[in-house]
């Protein structure tokens, strides 16, 4: 009886990443696309097998008859993805699959395409193309045409054409056959290619490869765990929307914090919280160009005249409003539903925003690479974030955390607007602004002692999460990355000792245990677990923090990959993937925790 890879087994975050910065695309390890929005991050999910549609299909699958085994892994510091298949008489398969990226006419070439090279490796391989789109979030099949050399697949929003030297036939009716040479595929927009799909393969695989290992090759990279730190970076720039700079959190929508949970959210957006952090690991890795893009695009996007608030998140090609609705035609991950499209924070207040735009964009004052740079007329716009943030600082908001149903002056909240006017301080001092500086440093020193006057517990003996409260988050880790206190500050190693008490589980940290909108939390937050690395060496804990680290790296998946949360006990990945917050986490502390070269060497 003829087998085909399982095609039941239940959905896993065991995905590999390919991309070019207009698309994304998540492959499984038999090497199906089984998550892909089409033509941007945030657009209908053409292929949604991730999320279980229920009409079937929603997957472009490459399925070897008699199938026993898969490989996979990257072409070493490049998106470039190979999967291997093996069938149980000696046959095996290679897939090659990226997204084409590489310079060309002076400009960067990235379509809203798919590649993929087939080819025979052992034996006498058959195989079986399955390539089903949907359109509405699984709610239909896409509608076709075909030509001898093509198929056009009508999409949502989009109408693209695959190409390929595979018969239109076999494609259209998933008919199994042999494959006794290369088969190349090309799903791209809906024009004629000018060149066989083997040539235009064979050229853009060779360009984009060697764009990616350029690319690495301009990383500042810490001495220890090189690979993980490449991986991760390429993966953050994969998650950058290159015509805004917008950087999204994740590449899905509404993968479970937890099993069982509601806890489902759209992440295909842009959080400003986001920008301060990534900024300066985009920074501190040496990639200017990206960097700069997305500076401007927080900037651009934040500082706006007339608004007297801004809010956390916002879409990729600019939209405020994310309007959150469920959609009925995906059943869920592993069929956990709901599935979320849009997400309703952007109508919250979340009031460490205005430090978050502050903080990211302070770079473009400073940074002597960036063009264009900072200057005063730039900084009065951006005042307006430090006004904000003076009028925000003591009032209640939602929290970094996104809390639905109960709002506090959150600590964190109120830290991140004294940053704002911090760093607007040593903004005006650096332009020379003298009656600015001062103002802002005056206001700074008045906020600050407001802070510590209603966050810090006597009683507890360490920095609580909201004005006069008892309770713990992760977030008061951040408060000496942000230098709100010194971390040699008794105050600031006591509060990181009671948050590893209390919050940690482990090796892995939750965000907080006390029950939310939702119950209790049930995984840890990747995130704040390397905020807990990060803060244990800082004060002083290095060889604890350094084996935090490695169990970290352990529990990646296998392709070097990170969701946002783990399941403690098993180290199961839950969460939309891959998340880009974790991502920074691991280079903010691998960069903190390696041996610097000199040393090395």
């Amino acid at each position: 009886m003829t087998t085909y890879p399982p095609n039941d087994l239940p959905a896993s975050l065991e995905l590999g990443v390919i991309g070019n910065g207009s698309i994304a695309a998540l492959i499984d390890p038999h090497g199906s696309i089984v998550w892909c929005c089409l033509p941007r991050f945030d657009a209908d999910a053409s292929f949604c097998k991730l999320l279980s549609p229920k009409i079937g299909g929603g997957e472009w699958a490459i399925e070897l008859e008699d199938f026993e085994r898969a490989e996979q892994r990257y072409l070493p510091n490049t998106a470039v993805l190979v999967t291997k298949l093996f069938d149980k008489h000696g046959g095996a398969i290679e897939i090659v699959d990226f997204a084409p990226r590489h310079r060309s006419l002076g400009r960067v070439y990235h379509p809203v395409m798919l590649a993929r090279k087939v080819s025979p490796l052992s034996g006498s391989p058959r195989i079986r193309v399955k390539l089903q789109p949907l359109c509405d979030y699984g709610t239909q099949p896409a509608a076709t045409t075909s030509g001898s050399n093509h198929i056009r697949y009508i999409l949502s929003e989009v109408t693209q054409r695959l190409t390929s030297d595979v018969a239109t036939p076999l494609i259209e009716r998933s008919l199994p056959f042999s494959l006794d040479r290369p088969a190349h595929f090309v799903f791209g927009p809906d024009e004629t290619l000018s060149e066989s799909p083997a040539d235009f393969i064979h050229r853009a695989l060779e360009r984009t490869q060697a764009y990616w290992r350029d690319w690495v090759r301009s990383l500042s990279i810490p001495y220890e765990w090189q690979d993980a730190v490449i991986r991760a970076a390429i993966t953050l720039k994969l998650c950058q929307y290159e015509a805004t700079g917008a950087i999204v959190a994740a590449l899905t929508t509404s993968i479970p914090e937890a099993p069982g949970t509601a806890r489902n959210w759209d992440y295909r957006y842009c959080w400003l919280r986001d920008s301060a952090f990534t900024v300066r690991t985009l920074n501190r890795l040496g990639v200017t160009s990206t960097m700069e893009d997305y500076i401007r695009y927080v900037f651009n996007l934040a500082v706006v005249e007339g608004d007297d608030e801004v809010g956390p998140v916002f879409g990729i090609t600019f939209e405020r409003e994310l309007h959150e609705r469920q959609v009925d035609g995906l059943a869920g991950y592993r069929g956990m539903g709901p599935v979320r499209v849009g997400n309703d924070a952007w109508q919250q207040r979340q009031n460490d925003a205005y430090g978050s735009v502050v903080l990211s964009s302070a770079q473009l004052f400073f940074d002597r690479r960036i063009e264009h740079r900072g200057d005063a007329i730039m900084f009065k716009r951006l005042e307006r974030m430090g006004t904000a943030a003076l009028r925000m600082a003591e009032q209640t908001d939602a929290g970094l955390w996104e809390f639905r149903g109960r709002a506090s002056v959150h600590t964190y909240s109120a830290a991140m607007c004294w940053a704002a006017c911090d760093r607007l301080a040593h903004i005006a001092t650096e332009l020379g602004l003298d009656d600015r500086a001062r103002y802002w440093h005056h206001e700074a020193l008045e906020l600050h002692a407001r802070i510590e006057a209603r966050a810090w517990n006597e009683k507890l003996g360490y920095f609580v999460d909201a004005y006069d409260g008892e309770n713990l988050d992760a977030s008061l880790l951040l408060l000496a990355n942000i230098g709100f206190v010194e971390a040699t500050d008794p105050r600031f190693v006591a509060t990181v000792d009671a948050i590893g008490a209390a919050l940690g589980r482990g090796n892995y940290l939750f965000r907080y245990i006390a029950p939310d909108d939702f119950g209790t939390p049930e995984t840890a937050f990747n995130i704040c677990t390397f905020w807990y690395i990060e803060a244990l060496a800082a004060t002083g804990r290095e060889e604890q923090a350094r084996a935090m680290f490695e169990n970290m790296l352990s529990k990646r998946n296998a392709l070097g990959l990170l969701s946002e949360d783990l399941a403690p006990g098993s180290g199961e990945h839950w969460g939309n993937y891959p998340q880009t917050y974790s991502l920074v986490g691991l280079i903010q502390a691998a960069m903190r925790l390696s041996r610097r070269w000199e040393e090395a060497l």
